[in-house]
């Protein structure tokens, strides 16, 4: 896959639309629903077996990506605002909810995610705070130390605040 450029475009999707996706353990999708394929513009054939990072923007700070996979991980849920790029390389906004998937002896299977429409006020809101994560990000040139500044540096503000990432999520 030749590398997308982003246009700086942000796309939307129906107020009561969901986007749906499921992964095996690794990442890789093994289903994305019709509005995902649409929004994201790619064909089924071009999603399934591919890394579900194949639609993240350079915009998203990988610190969250840290924080959803540790949650996720753990067997926990998490809500997170993402923003995720387009086969063209304009982006769009969802709310995020992602959950394991157990199999009948509670064991992790896979992920499932239902992405909806973001209140545009959480948006700026995160816009802000994913540009301050990834200006930390990028001040390291190893990235994986810049993206663990990043995710302390979270921590600390969600420590501020006195809040838990989910509490945080739902408070902006």
């Amino acid at each position: 896959m030749s590398k997308i450029i982003p246009t700086g475009r942000e796309v939307f999707f129906g107020e009561n639309e969901l986007i749906v996706s499921k992964t095996d353990l690794r990442g890789r999708i093994t289903y994305a629903n019709q509005v995902f394929l649409r929004v994201a513009e790619y064909s089924e054939e071009e999603v399934l077996g591919q890394p579900h990072n194949m639609i993240r923007c350079p915009d998203m700070p990988r610190c969250v990506f840290k924080l959803l996979w540790d949650t996720i991980e753990s067997g926990k849920e998490i809500f997170a605002y993402v923003v995720n790029m387009t086969k063209r390389g304009d982006h769009y906004w969802v709310f995020a909810h992602v959950t394991p998937t157990f199999d009948v002896n509670g064991k992790i299977t896979g992920y499932h995610s239902n992405r909806r429409v973001p209140n545009r006020k959480s948006v700026e809101t995160m816009k802000e705070l994913y540009k301050m994560l990834l200006a930390e990000e990028a001040r390291h040139a190893d990235a994986k130390l810049g993206m663990l500044a990043a995710y302390d540096l979270l921590v600390k503000i969600l420590g501020d605040k006195r809040v838990e990432y989910g509490e945080f999520v739902f408070s902006v």
